[in-house]
């Protein structure tokens, strides 16, 4: 979801720029509201559970594609089994094609402990397939997309009150590598709640529910959006609060593009290898620095165990360190 969300910054720029040019998207239906704001935009959602399932899906989902739109260029954001497939039908059809160059060798290398550069971010990358495309295009800087209050209380019963701060927690992630100990996030947020007087808004994804609901318990004054609220709704809520508090995650991703502040914690990962939060200042990224603890990063995308054995890289993130740093950025 986190690499779909990067589009937008880029589609939108496309958009603006080359309005004579004819854009369809091809992605799944759950990722569309990301692109609600973007006039003009075609979407074609395909069926991955029935009609567009496995080989031969993918070649009905080219017919089906090439039978509604006619394309001059196929642009590969994702270069995986699925979009190599895809693009190679088009190549059949006499389409070119330009496909993303993901850095695969250069993330290697970061993760080897043999560069400590920082790498392109994932939006740039997307522009420079279209670049290569012949469409250059400048990113858009992230747009709060700013619902009336009274649109989020209609959403989750609840006001978002002027005196009160309002927090949203993604406390998880897909995987292990990239989760702060619960414990540790909890005591950050009984230290918050001690400053200010705070309302959290919990996020995750639906696999997350039982987990969010029993940190919800734990947590005063927070109330569960995960499994409770559509796509487009937990963006509007995203772009009234405060700020976010998240892990490596889709929902740091949905969270910047929304235009809200985002302190984001890092374990394995580190947004060096160009998946940061977009258009947040570095210092909003909270990890221990490669030079005290150097087996980190370990992993690009967080899958994986910790080598030492040990979890440094977030059992050395104290809430009490975090704390701080929010307080140095001002944040409450």
């Amino acid at each position: 979801m986190g690499d779909v969300a990067l589009t937008t910054p880029v589609l939108t720029a496309l958009r603006k720029k080359y309005p004579e040019t004819e854009i369809t998207l091809v992605t799944r239906p759950a990722f569309t509201p990301f692109f609600a704001s973007i006039e003009d935009l075609n979407l074609f959602t395909p069926d991955f559970n029935k009609r567009h399932k496995g080989f031969t899906g993918l070649i009905r989902l080219s017919r089906d594609i090439k039978k509604q739109y006619k394309f001059e260029h196929i642009i590969d954001l994702h270069d995986v089994i699925r979009s190599k497939i895809l693009r190679w039908m088009f190549r059949l059809y006499g389409i070119p094609a330009s496909v993303i160059n993901k850095g695969r060798a250069e993330k290697k290398q970061v993760i080897k402990g043999r560069t400590r550069m920082p790498l392109k971010h994932t939006v740039e990358r997307y522009c420079d397939v279209f670049q290569k495309a012949g469409f250059p295009v400048i990113p858009e800087k992230a747009q709060p997309l700013k619902s009336s209050h009274g649109t989020v209380s209609k959403i989750t019963g609840l006001p978002l009150t002027p005196d009160v701060i309002n927090i949203g927690v993604a406390p998880y992630a897909k995987h292990e590598l990239k989760i702060w100990p619960e414990e540790n996030m909890i005591r950050l947020l009984t230290l918050i709640s001690e400053q200010s007087e705070t309302k959290y808004w919990l996020f995750g994804g639906k696999e997350e529910f039982d987990r969010i609901s029993s940190f919800h318990e734990r947590v005063p004054e927070s109330f569960v959006v995960s499994g409770n609220m559509s796509l487009r709704e937990e963006l509007d809520l995203m772009s009234n609060l405060d700020f976010m508090i998240t892990m490596d995650s889709s929902n740091m991703h949905m969270a910047a593009l929304s235009g809200t502040k985002v302190i984001s914690i890092w374990g394995g990962t580190d947004p060096i290898t160009g998946f940061g939060a977009w258009g947040q200042p570095d210092e909003y990224s909270i990890r221990i620095p490669a030079e005290e603890l150097t087996c980190r990063p370990c992993t690009i995308y967080g899958k994986g165990k910790c080598r030492r054995g040990d979890f440094a890289c977030m059992n050395w993130l104290t809430p009490e360190k975090v704390y701080e740093t929010i307080m140095n950025l001002k944040l409450l």
